[in-house]
């Protein structure tokens, strides 16, 4: 029984169609994955089915009535609950807050009404242990890991007992073990007839979870249909309207024996324990583990931003005295976090504001310090082009209203801006395209080509076998082993990061 129906859904922001002549529906007890690249207008659908922005015109049915939310709490009351890929919690309140933010459950008092925080605590503990989540329902959401943050979110869309819900790339910040349990849930809502669309550009995960097919490119249905009619090459072309011969292109670069960061003993209790490597100059070496192993904890350790207890951090031969972000940067550090909404970008700000972040002092006048614009102006114009970043009016746009992928391109190009010599990417592509991703592996592969030595941390043990020259993997803080290509091997990899 059909539970939504689109048909010739139109949207233009400023004169400019973002989506064109939609149509599609969605089963009771069925699950829709939604795919295309960053930028196909996969948001903006959801968008209006949310209830955030209205349709310029088209029909839509929800259960048997016409549909048309002016809101997102109409949508929610109607039975419609979203997920967003950037994540809707408030850091500063707990997860029981969270949870019951649209409605909290209320018992009045002489006329007064009070929220009952025992039945907000037993329910919000009742939805975690349907989740399997171990976690504390007046634990603040600022002190959850990434992982635990998109459960949560999951289990806030579960308290609405909602008919249809909306899963905007759900498994980014989740290890192997949540995603697994997480697919199970699905199956469990499924069999109890919700409906799903299902939004990722893990493939691999929408041909095995997905009922029915929708393929946006440039706004338009592309491609729709059962699961069974569609491969992952023929997936590919439709969203990208190209073939894709291979999913990661070929290395160029050749690594020296130069070392450029020499890590030696780096503990810090409870979070690293005697970190020995090398990164050679023109080498990509990738840091695999999983959640918790303690891989960004490295990675802000290297860059500054968090302290160790011993060991030494060298940079060409020379100790890193110093610890700091500043310092990093003047030592030929660059370093991009997996967090880009929160610590990587200014959303409000420009592109062109965001990407001149990181090396304005390189553009001062050394007799005024001030900005040399005309310089700086020709240097965002070649960075952009270095990083594929192909946007109007960069100079006002602000980053918010960017796609994902071309996000993480302003994010990333912020700090090529600035030269660096090391590297260091952590989750470089977390919920983007596969189009975007290659266009990242291939930017990768030419800054070593070029000399620069890039650490890449990532979830995607596929990903870093593809474009890396050399492995280490960490299992609670410490390094578990290390490979070198082409002798990577993915049960090799596992087996080090479980500990088998």
């Amino acid at each position: 029984m059909t539970l939504l129906g689109c048909e010739n859904i139109r949207k233009s922001f400023f004169g400019v169609p973002v989506l064109k002549e939609v149509s599609f529906q969605v089963g009771s007890g069925s699950v829709l994955g939604l795919v295309g690249e960053n930028g196909a207008g996969k948001s903006t659908l959801m968008n209006v089915l949310g209830g955030i922005v209205p349709p310029d015109s088209g029909r839509m049915q929800f259960d048997g009535q016409p549909y048309s939310p002016g809101t997102p709490r109409a949508a929610m009351l109607a039975g419609m609950a979203f997920i967003h890929q950037e994540l809707n919690l408030f850091s500063n309140l707990n997860i029981a807050e969270n949870l019951f933010l649209a409605g909290f459950p209320v018992r009045k008092l002489a006329g007064i009404p009070w929220i009952q925080r025992s039945v907000m605590r037993r329910e919000t503990a009742r939805l975690l242990a349907v989740l399997d989540l171990d976690l504390d329902p007046g634990r603040l959401v600022s002190s959850l890991a990434p992982g635990e943050r998109q459960l949560v979110e999951i289990a806030k869309a579960l308290s609405l007992q909602a008919k249809l819900i909306i899963l905007d790339e759900p498994t980014t910040s989740l290890t192997e073990r949540e995603s697994q349990k997480l697919f199970l849930l699905l199956k469990k809502l499924k069999s109890q007839g919700v409906a799903l669309i299902y939004i990722s550009h893990n493939l691999g995960d929408v041909m095995r979870l997905c009922d029915e097919l929708l393929i946006l490119r440039d706004g338009a249905v592309v491609g729709s249909g059962a699961r069974e009619e569609f491969s992952l090459e023929k997936l590919v072309t439709l969203m990208v309207g190209r073939s894709l011969s291979r999913f990661f292109p070929p290395k160029t670069n050749a690594p020296s024996d130069e070392t450029v960061l020499e890590v030696n003993g780096l503990s810090q209790p409870g979070i690293v324990k005697d970190i020995d490597f090398k990164l050679h100059r023109g080498e990509v070496v990738g840091v695999a583990g999983l959640m918790g192993s303690g891989r960004t904890e490295l990675a802000r350790i290297l860059f500054g931003l968090d302290p160790f207890e011993r060991g030494e951090i060298r940079m060409r031969g020379k100790t890193r005295r110093k610890r700091s972000p500043l310092e990093s940067l003047k030592c030929g550090m660059a370093f991009l976090t997996e967090n880009r909404r929160e610590q990587g970008l200014l959303m409000e700000s420009s592109v062109n504001e965001n990407l001149g972040l990181v090396a304005l002092r390189r553009f001062a006048r050394p007799y005024n310090r001030l900005m040399d614009q005309a310089k700086l102006s020709l240097q965002l114009e070649e960075t952009a082009r270095e990083v594929c970043l192909e946007c109007a009016a960069p100079d006002q746009l602000p980053v918010k209203a960017l796609s994902g992928g071309n996000q993480q391109k302003v994010a990333l190009g912020k700090w090529l801006l600035q030269q660096p010599s090391v590297l260091i990417l952590d989750e470089p592509t977390r919920g983007i395209d596969v189009g975007a991703k290659y266009e990242i592996y291939q930017l990768i592969d030419r800054l070593a080509a070029a000399g620069v030595a890039v650490l890449v941390i990532s979830s995607e043990i596929e990903e870093l076998m593809g474009i890396c020259d050399r492995l280490l993997i960490m299992r609670q803080g410490k390094l578990a082993g290390s490979l070198a290509h082409p002798a990577f091997d993915r049960e090799a990899i596992l087996r080090m990061a479980l500990g088998g």
